[in-house]
C-alpha cells in the first residue's frame, strides 16, 4: 500500500502583513458590535436560553454568527414550527419577537444580484448538453466525470487558476451542489433563498429565484418529459420541494415534504427524477429536540416520498418505522418519553434501473425502542416503495443531542440501553459493475467503515475501516468510485490534541473487487505563517468531509479546513493544491471569504470547477464565497 504524508506543494496565502492586518480590523469591528449587540434586551433572552448549546455547548447547534445571517422569516420558522420549536415554547410570543429581532439579519439590498444581471446576449439557456443533472452525477450516484461531460481532463488538474469568485450577502455558509448544463450554472445560494441560473464563463446571472427560505439541498434536474419540458429541483429549510422551468426560473409547483404534521422536518438529500417520478428523501428525527429535558423525546422519523413529476401528486410513501407513541416511561426531568423515532434519510438516494431498485442509507435512532432500520441500507421497490431487503450496518445506536458532551441529558439512554455513538450513514449507496459483470453496493458511514454488499440481496462482501468515526467524525457525505476504485473521505477531528499520527483524517483508496487497500493520504494541519488567525481550530479541524468528485481520474476533494485538493486516482499524489480560506474579490462587489469546505460543495462542468467555500457547522470556518476554477489560459 503507497502511503503519502504531508503535501509539499506551496499554497496561495494572504502575506503575514495583509493577514495581521485584516485580523487586527475585524477584531476591532467585532469589539464594537457585541458592544452594541450586549445593549440589545433580546441579547438577555439568548443569554438565558440559547447560549447553552448556541455558543460552543453543542458542536451541533449552530453558531451565534450563524443565527445572525438567518432572516426573521426564517427564524419565526425555526421557532414556532422548526428544529427549535420545541426549544422555543419556554418563551411567550413577547420574547420570542425580541430574540427574533436581536437575532436577524437585515435584509440586503437587491443590487447584489440587479449589478450581476447578464446582458441580453449572455442570458441563453441550452439543455442540451447536461454535465451534472444532480449532485449523484448518474443515476448509480458514482460522483464520476468523464472528460467529455466536464469538459476537462486529468492533465488540466495540475494547471488550475481562480477564473471568478461571487460573494453572497448575509449568510456563513454554502452547502449546495448546482445543475451544470451547457455554458448555464444553476446554483441554491444556501440562505439567500436565491436559486441563480449563472453564465459559467463569467458568473453573471441570467435569471434569479426567490424561494422564500434558505435552500438546503443540491439542486436536480429531470430528463425531458413527455411535454417536452425539463424540470428543475430544489428544496428549502421549511422542507419545501420547488419545481421550475430551467429555461425561464418561473415556478411550475410547489410541494411539501412533511410526512407527519408538526413534526420538525428537513430535506437535506438531493431528490433524485427518474422516468416521470421524483424521489424525496425526508430526515425528521427530533434529534436536535431532544436537547430540551423537557421534550417528550422523539417523534420524528425518515422517510422516502415518490411524486409525479408534473404535478407534484404523492404516488406512494415509505417510513424508517410507525409514528412514535407513548412508552410508558418518563425521563429524569419527569417528561414522557416517545418512540422508535429517527433513522432519518438525509442523504441521497441512488438507483438500480437493471433491478428497479431505490437504494436509501439511515441515520440513528433517536429514542427507544431501537428499530432495524436505523444506521442501515435498505433497497425500495421504485414502483410501489416495498422494502425488498435491507442491511443494518450498526444496531443499537440511539443518540440525541441531549447525548453531547461529557454529562449527557435527561433525553439520552443510558449506555446499557444503546452504545450511543451517532454513526449515521450521511452518504448515498454507490452501485459499481466491475469488468467482469461482478456488482457492488458500496457505502461509507459516520463510524469509518466502508460497507461492501451484493445489491441482490443486500448480503455483505467485504467491509474497512478507517479512524474512529463519531458524531463529527468519520465518512459523512459520501464517497465516489473510478470503476475500480472507491475514495473515501474521512474527518475525524483532533479535539484532544493528540499526535497527527493517530489521526486518521485523510483520503483512502479501496479495490472495490477486493477491498484491498491501494493508496492513502493523511491530512495533517496547515497553520502556518499566520493562517491560524485566519483559521481557528485549524490545528484541530483539517479531515475530509464534503462530497469528492472524480473528473477523468482525478479526484477533487474538499479538506474543513479550506485547503482544496486533487489528486491523481490511480497513486494518491496531489496534483492541485489551493486555499480557499481567505478574502477574495468578487465579480458582484459583496465582501467575501472562503472557510470549510464541506457537505455537496464540489461540482464540474462546461471545462470548470466550482466550489462552495463555507461552512460554519460544528464549529468550522464560515465563508460566503463560489469560486470558479479552470486551466490556465
Amino acid at each position: 500500500m503507497l502511503k503519502i504524508h504531508a503535501c509539499l506543494r506551496p499554497l496561495p496565502k494572504l502575506t503575514a502583513t495583509i493577514a495581521a492586518t485584516s485580523f487586527l480590523f475585524s477584531a476591532n469591528v467585532i469589539a464594537q458590535q457585541q458592544d452594541e449587540e450586549a445593549a440589545h434586551p433580546g441579547a438577555q433572552i439568548y443569554q438565558a436560553y440559547c447560549a447553552g448549546c448556541h455558543a460552543g455547548g453543542d458542536a451541533r447547534a449552530a453558531s451565534l454568527r450563524t443565527l445572525q445571517s438567518m432572516s426573521a422569516e426564517a427564524l419565526h420558522y425555526t421557532l414556532t414550527e422548526g428544529l427549535m420549536s420545541a426549544q422555543a415554547q419556554a418563551l411567550d410570543d413577547a420574547q420570542r419577537n425580541v430574540l427574533i429581532d436581536y437575532l436577524a439579519a437585515t435584509r440586503p439590498s437587491d443590487e447584489w444580484l440587479t449589478n450581476n444581471m447578464c446582458s441580453q446576449q449572455q442570458s441563453a439557456i441550452s439543455l442540451d448538453h447536461i454535465a451534472m443533472s444532480w449532485a449523484g452525477i448518474d443515476l448509480a450516484f458514482s460522483r464520476n466525470l468523464s472528460p467529455v461531460q466536464a469538459g476537462l481532463a486529468k492533465g488540466d488538474m495540475a494547471n488550475l487558476e481562480l477564473a471568478w469568485a461571487i460573494g453572497f450577502p448575509n449568510i456563513a455558509g454554502l452547502r449546495s451542489s448546482p445543475v451544470i448544463s451547457g455554458d448555464t450554472l444553476f446554483y441554491p445560494a444556501a440562505s439567500t433563498g436565491h436559486l441563480l441560473a449563472l453564465d459559467t464563463e463569467s458568473g453573471c446571472i441570467k435569471w434569479t429565484y426567490d424561494a422564500g427560505a434558505a435552500l438546503r439541498a443540491p439542486a436536480s434536474i429531470s430528463d425531458a418529459q413527455d411535454d417536452g419540458l425539463r424540470y428543475l429541483f430544489i428544496t428549502d429549510e421549511q422542507a419545501r420541494l420547488h419545481t421550475l422551468n430551467p429555461l425561464t426560473g418561473e415556478l411550475i409547483w410547489m410541494q411539501s415534504g412533511e410526512v407527519d404534521d408538526g413534526v420538525a422536518t428537513r430535506l437535506t438529500g438531493a431528490v433524485l427524477p427518474y422516468e416521470n417520478r421524483l424521489y424525496v428523501p425526508v430526515s425528521a428525527s427530533g434529534v436536535a429536540r431532544g436537547a430540551d429535558p423537557l421534550h417528550e423525546c422523539c417523534d420524528g422519523r425518515g422517510a422516502v416520498i415518490a411524486l409525479d413529476i408534473k404535478t407534484g401528486e404523492r404516488l406512494w410513501t415509505y417510513v424508517t418505522m410507525p409514528p412514535a407513541v407513548y412508552t410508558g416511561e418518563f425521563n429524569s426531568a419527569g417528561a414522557r418519553l416517545r418512540g422508535p423515532s429517527g433513522a432519518p434519510i438525509w442523504s441521497s438516494p441512488s438507483l438500480d434501473v437493471k433491478r428497479r431498485l431505490l437504494y436509501v442509507t439511515t441515520g440513528e435512532n433517536t429514542s427507544l425502542p431501537a428499530t432495524d432500520t436505523s444506521n442501515a441500507i435498505v433497497a425500495l421497490d421504485i414502483d410501489s416503495g416495498a422494502v425488498r431487503w435491507q442491511f443494518q450496518a450498526i444496531a443499537n445506536d440511539v443518540w440525541n443531542m441531549a447525548c453531547s458532551g461529557r454529562n449527557p441529558g435527561p433525553n439520552c439512554p443510558s449506555p446499557e440501553d444503546s452504545i450511543r455513538k451517532d454513526w449515521d450513514f450521511g452518504g448515498a449507496a454507490v452501485l459499481v459493475t466491475l469488468a467482469d459483470g461482478t456488482e457492488r453496493l458500496l457505502a461509507g458511514q459516520k463510524s469509518g467503515h466502508l460497507w461492501a454488499l451484493n445489491p441482490d440481496n443486500g448480503d455483505l462482501v467485504w467491509q474497512q475501516r478507517m479512524g474512529e468515526g463519531g458524531a463529527l467524525g468519520g465518512n459523512h457525505w459520501g464517497i465516489a468510485v473510478d470503476g475500480h476504485r472507491v475514495l473515501l473521505p474521512i474527518s475525524d477531528p483532533n479535539g484532544a490534541n493528540r499526535p497527527d499520527d493517530v489521526i486518521h483524517s485523510g483520503i483512502y483508496a479501496f479495490d472495490i473487487a477486493t477491498g484491498n487497500p491501494d493508496w492513502e493520504y493523511r491530512a495533517r494541519p496547515d497553520c502556518a505563517d499566520g493562517r491560524s488567525d485566519f483559521v481557528p481550530g485549524c490545528a484541530q479541524r483539517y479531515g475530509f468531509s464534503a462530497l469528492p468528485l472524480v473528473v477523468d481520474g482525478a479526484l477533487i476533494a474538499g479538506n474543513i479546513d479550506g485547503r482544496l485538493f486533487v489528486f491523481d486516482n490511480n497513486t494518491g499524489h496531489v496534483l492541485f493544491e489551493f486555499d480557499t480560506a481567505q478574502s477574495f474579490p468578487t465579480i458582484n462587489g459583496i465582501e467575501a471569504r472562503g472557510g470549510s469546505i464541506d457537505a455537496h460543495s464540489v461540482a464540474a462542468g462546461a471545462g470548470m470547477i466550482f466550489v462552495g467555500s463555507g461552512y460554519e457547522r460544528f464549529n468550522q470556518q464560515p465563508g460566503n464565497v463560489l469560486l470558479a476554477f479552470r486551466p490556465k489560459r
